[in-house]
């Protein structure tokens, strides 16, 4: 229940994080990128067009998110549930 209440709220910053990140990385690795363009993938990655002080709140709220996001869903699989044994000896 919590899982489906907080995805639509963390999906939108997981994945600009998510994206940019992986467009930051292979941009400069493969595409050949220039260092003006691949700090501008990264400023959007670590959240710094907010701020010192909100670029703080954003990464915490992200990496809670992505925690919340993690362990709900483990949750939801049932992979932790105990197994009862419906056959009788």
């Amino acid at each position: 229940m919590l899982h489906s209440l907080l995805a639509p709220v963390f999906f939108l910053p997981l994945f600009v994080s998510v994206s940019t990140g992986i467009i930051y990385r292979l941009g400069k690795a493969w595409f050949g990128l220039s260092a003006q363009q691949a700090q501008f993938f990264m400023s959007i990655h670590q959240g710094s067009y907010l701020g010192s002080s909100l670029q703080a709140i954003y990464i915490l709220l992200i990496g809670l998110g992505l925690l919340i996001m993690l362990v709900t869903g483990i949750q939801m699989t049932g992979i932790f549930r105990s197994r009862t044994s419906n056959c009788k000896l």
